[in-house]
């Protein structure tokens, strides 16, 4: 197992992070290799199911959390696709949060697979996450072709446009409030 917590120690002190790094993930998260939970300022990290996995890939989804950590905490660093996406949560199956306060609110959408998967995919928070989680891995295990393909499993079939992003968080804005008025 790589020495995660090492570069999750280093990641912090580098970009100035207050955050806490746990191997019990939560619950709904457990099949999850890690997320990052902005309410709980902490960083899960599914140790069980990386753990014969090979570096490149306990890596990837570590730096990939790490990405996330820098996007919630200081997100002035990024641009406004990246910083207006970071309220919303889309899951391949519909189920979409909004961030209000420090509590998700969930949503179900209709909807296909194949359109929640890309939305998912495709989500400007995510797509920056797997951009630098690809590049800091590379940087540290050097190129290779089971890193590609790691990196291009995490790319969207089909990208949907800025606008067709603002209109799913203006739909997801309207479910969460739907179910707040029942």
């Amino acid at each position: 197992m790589v020495d995660v917590k090492k570069y999750f120690t280093q990641y912090c002190k580098d970009y100035n992070l207050h955050i806490l790094f746990s191997v019990d993930m939560p619950d709904g998260y457990k099949t999850a290799y890690g997320t990052f939970d902005i309410t709980k300022k902490t960083l899960f990290y599914n140790e069980n199911m990386l753990a014969d996995k090979p570096e490149y890939m306990q890596l990837f989804f570590l730096f990939h959390e790490l990405r996330h950590t820098l996007q919630y905490c200081q997100p002035e660093l990024f641009d406004e696709m990246i910083h207006r996406s970071l309220p919303y949560v889309i899951m391949y199956n519909g189920v979409c949060y909004l961030k209000q306060g420090d509590i998700w609110k969930e949503c179900i959408l209709e909807g296909t697979e194949e359109f929640f998967t890309n939305a998912y995919l495709g989500h400007p928070c995510e797509v920056d996450a797997n951009l630098y989680a690809y590049e800091a891995v590379k940087n540290i295990c050097g190129e290779s072709k089971e890193l590609d393909s790691l990196f291009q499993s995490f790319l969207p079939e089909k990208t949907l446009s800025d606008e067709q992003y603002l209109e799913l968080y203006n739909t997801i804005d309207r479910a969460v409030l739907k179910n707040q008025d029942k």
